[in-house]
C-alpha cells in the first residue's frame, strides 16, 4: 500500500499533479468551444507558433512567457488579417502562418544556443516544476477560466450563430480576440510544465470526447473537464510505475477514453437522426 501511495507523497509528484490540473481544467473549457467552432487547428497552431518567441525572449533576455504571448497572438492577429483580406479561407491561412513561425522557431533555436532544450518545449518538465511556475498558471488559470465562465453564454451563441450574435448586438470582436488571447495564455502556461503535445491534446481531446456523449453544452463542460483532470491524475500516476514522460502517457490516457466515446457513441447515434452530432 505504501508503494501504491508513494507517487502522492514525493513532493516533486504533488507539484506534476498540481501544476498540470491547473492548465488541464482551463484548457479543457476551451476546448469545448474549439470543437464546437471548429477551431480545433487553432489551439495546435498557437501552441506550435510559440517557438520562435521563447528563443526570441532568451536572446533579449525577457521572460519566456512574454514572448511566447507574443509570439501566439502574432499567430492569431496575422492568420485573421490574411483571411479577411484574401480568398484564402482561415484554416489554410493559419497554416502557413503556424508552419512558418514554427519553422522560424525551429531556424533560431538551432543558431541561438540556448539553454531551452527542444525536448522540453515538445514534452514540457513537469517533475521539475517549481512553485513560482505553479503560481504563474495559477494565476493564467483564474484568468481564463473567469473570462470563459462569465462570457459562456455569449461565447456559446458566437459559437453556434454568428450572424444572431450580431443581430443581438453581442460583442463579436471582443469575445473573438477574447478567445484567441485566452488560447495563447494557456499555450504560454503549458509550454514549460507540460509542453507542446499535451497542451494540443488538451486544447481537442476533452471536448471532443464531451461532444460524442452528450448533446447538452453544460454536460459537455463538464464532462470535458473530469476527462482532462482524471487523465491528468491516472496519466502521471501510471508513468511514475511505468518510468515514462509524464505528458506522452497522458495523451494516451485520453485518446483511450477518446477510443471509448468513440466506440459508445457510433452504437447509440442513429444514422437517420439529422440531430445526432449537435449539442445544444
Amino acid at each position: 500500500m505504501d508503494q501504491l501511495l508513494l507517487p502522492f507523497e514525493l513532493l516533486f509528484m504533488q507539484q506534476a499533479f498540481m501544476i498540470t490540473l491547473l492548465i488541464s481544467l482551463p484548457m479543457a473549457l476551451l476546448s469545448c468551444y474549439l470543437v464546437l467552432k471548429g477551431w480545433s487547428l487553432f489551439g495546435d497552431a498557437i501552441s506550435h507558433a510559440v517557438l520562435p518567441g521563447v528563443v526570441i525572449a532568451y536572446v533579449i533576455n525577457i521572460p519566456l512567457a512574454i514572448g511566447a504571448f507574443i509570439a501566439g497572438m502574432i499567430c492569431a492577429l496575422s492568420s485573421a488579417y490574411v483571411s479577411d483580406r484574401s480568398r484564402i479561407k482561415e484554416d489554410t491561412a493559419l497554416g502557413i502562418v503556424f508552419a512558418t513561425m514554427f519553422g522560424l522557431g525551429i531556424v533560431l533555436h538551432v543558431a541561438v544556443s540556448s539553454d531551452v532544450h527542444l525536448d522540453i518545449i515538445l514534452f514540457g518538465d513537469m517533475l521539475g516544476v517549481t512553485w513560482s511556475d505553479i503560481g504563474q498558471t495559477l494565476v493564467i488559470a483564474l484568468i481564463v477560466s473567469a473570462f470563459l465562465l462569465i462570457w459562456r453564454k455569449d461565447l456559446l451563441v458566437a459559437a453556434f450563430d454568428p450572424q444572431h450574435a450580431r443581430a443581438i448586438s453581442l460583442p463579436m470582436v471582443f469575445l473573438h480576440y477574447g478567445l484567441l488571447s485566452a488560447i495563447a495564455l494557456m499555450a504560454v502556461a503549458a509550454l514549460s510544465a507540460v509542453g507542446i503535445i499535451l497542451a494540443i491534446a488538451f486544447l481537442v481531446t476533452p471536448g471532443a470526447i464531451a461532444f460524442l456523449i452528450t448533446r447538452q453544452f453544460h454536460l459537455m463542460m463538464l464532462v470535458s473537464a473530469l476527462v482532462a483532470t482524471s487523465s491528468t491524475i491516472i496519466g502521471i500516476y501510471i508513468s511514475f510505475f511505468i518510468d515514462s514522460a509524464p505528458a506522452p502517457t497522458i495523451v494516451l490516457v485520453m485518446t483511450l477514453l477518446f477510443i471509448i466515446a468513440f466506440l459508445y457513441g457510433a452504437k447509440t447515434m442513429d444514422p437517420l437522426d439529422p440531430a445526432q452530432g449537435s449539442s445544444k
